[in-house]
């Protein structure tokens, strides 16, 4: 076996080659051993000659109904977003769909009855989720009580409330507030053929590609470690502002009107505040550090109870977000709002390659995971499938993802998730202070034998 520069078996210089096969499915033979974008490229192409046979024409990448997915599924992307940093913990959160409901009605009523202006509104429904959230962080991190017992109770208390606040009946919204679930980039008065601010938000992204996939290669120059060969990165950047740029163009060109959703725009922020957060700051070492070995990671000082309260009155907060932006989509809050969001949110995690037991899982792993769920409903839907059919092969897509993942581990196979989480230690663990997990046992072992 050689070895690269760093002493270490020579896997690093093929890495980013690695990660370049996972995007495309991994490079194997078998749809087991797609990566979890291989899985979710083949759903989207699966439904597109599907719909294509059965109804006559491609209608899964038709501009219309991407449109439609982003309007439809953002919410439940969000609660991803922070179900993964909950489930990365070892905790689960059983609550969001409630919180969210529960939120829903509060930012209605205040509107409708209060008088009180949307943006105002906003705010309320924020603060309602922080209050929240750090009324069930406060259970889990400082009494000690499970997060599944604390957010199943969180369930049924915030559904009832959602309820009795609203006299079970349904409450509208304004007009104003409904941009936010409802509303599109503003078409520009240019004699274009397509929406400018929607191509123009598909230039940044292919911007922020390339500037991402340099940096790396620069800190890992850097750092002295292995790179892959300059023509991996290019290949990679490529083939990632091709469908930055597709995807632009088919939101561009749909119907009048109907461009980039702000449910969206949303959706990404998000994705690149949390992504950061959990990628590139000592709090999100903290996170993976304290979902891998808990004690290990106490005894090299990271407060887990204050993590673990934040994680906790984080969800809450996306939870609220996801209530407002879906109450502004359906332009009034009702009494069944939520229901059933709390397991898409789930099964999004899993599917996206987190470990049940923690201390593995990423915020983009999730969202593709998101996206997988959201367009196998969409799919289905188009193809006229009930919504018994959808709940069953959703059930078994989740099973299969997560026995997929366990059998793999146990071959000692790396999944998409493993790799990409690696690859991220990689440079944090070189340029940070905090420890890793697998360093916080190291602590462990060394303080139990010091006090021998």
């Amino acid at each position: 076996m050689t070895t690269g520069t760093t002493g270490t078996p020579d896997t690093q210089k093929g890495f980013r080659l690695s990660d370049i096969r996972a995007m495309f499915g991994g490079g194997q033979s078998t749809l087991r051993q797609f990566g979890i974008l291989g899985s979710l490229i083949v759903i989207i192409l699966l439904f597109q000659v599907l719909t294509l046979i059965i109804r006559g024409a491609g209608l899964t990448l038709s501009s219309g109904n991407l449109i439609n997915v982003v309007n439809q599924y953002s919410y439940i992307l969000i609660l991803a977003i922070g179900m993964v940093m909950v489930i990365i913990m070892g905790h689960i959160d059983l609550s969001v769909g409630s919180v969210a409901a529960f939120t829903g009605i509060i930012v209605a009523k205040s509107m409708a009855d209060w008088n009180l202006p949307w943006p105002l509104a906003i705010l309320l429904g924020l603060g309602v989720g922080a209050l929240v959230g750090a009324w069930q962080g406060f259970w889990v991190a400082y009494v000690g009580v499970p997060a599944f017992i604390v957010t199943l109770a969180g369930m049924l208390f915030f559904r009832g409330a959602n309820q009795w606040i609203g006299d079970s009946s349904t409450v509208a919204v304004p007009a104003e507030f409904r941009v936010i679930g409802a509303g599109y980039l503003p078409e520009v008065a240019l004699p274009l053929p397509f929406n400018v601010p929607t191509m123009i938000l598909a230039l940044l992204g292919v911007a922020w590609i390339v500037f991402n996939e340099l940096r790396l290669r620069r800190i890992q120059s850097k750092m002295g470690s292995s790179q892959a060969p300059l023509w991996v990165s290019v290949v990679k950047m490529v083939a990632l502002a091709a469908v930055i740029l597709w995807a632009g163009w088919m939101f561009a060109t749909g119907r009048e009107g109907t461009s980039f959703p702000i449910s969206g725009i949303i959706l990404l922020v998000l994705v690149i505040i949390y992504s950061f957060l959990t990628n590139s700051t000592v709090f999100g070492r903290h996170i993976y550090a304290v979902g891998g070995n808990r004690q290990a990671a106490r005894l090299s000082g990271v407060k887990d109870r204050w993590v673990d309260f934040f994680v906790m009155m984080n969800m809450s907060v996306l939870a609220s977000v996801a209530g407002m932006i879906y109450v502004s989509r359906a332009t009034a809050s009702g009494p069944q709002d939520g229901n059933g969001w709390e397991l898409d949110a789930i099964a999004s995690v899993f599917i996206g390659g987190a470990a049940v037991a923690g201390g593995i899982g990423t915020v983009i792993g999730s969202i593709i995971g998101g996206l997988v769920m959201a367009f196998l409903n969409n799919g289905l839907a188009l193809l006229g499938a009930g919504a018994d059919a959808v709940s069953m092969i959703k059930g078994l897509v989740l099973l299969f993802a997560v026995g997929i993942d366990v059998w793999n581990k146990q071959q000692g196979r790396p999944s998409l998730t493993g790799l990409l989480l690696n690859r991220r230690r990689s440079v944090a663990d070189f340029a940070g202070d905090i420890p890793t997990p697998a360093a916080a046992q190291a602590a462990e072992k060394k303080e139990t034998a010091t006090r021998r």
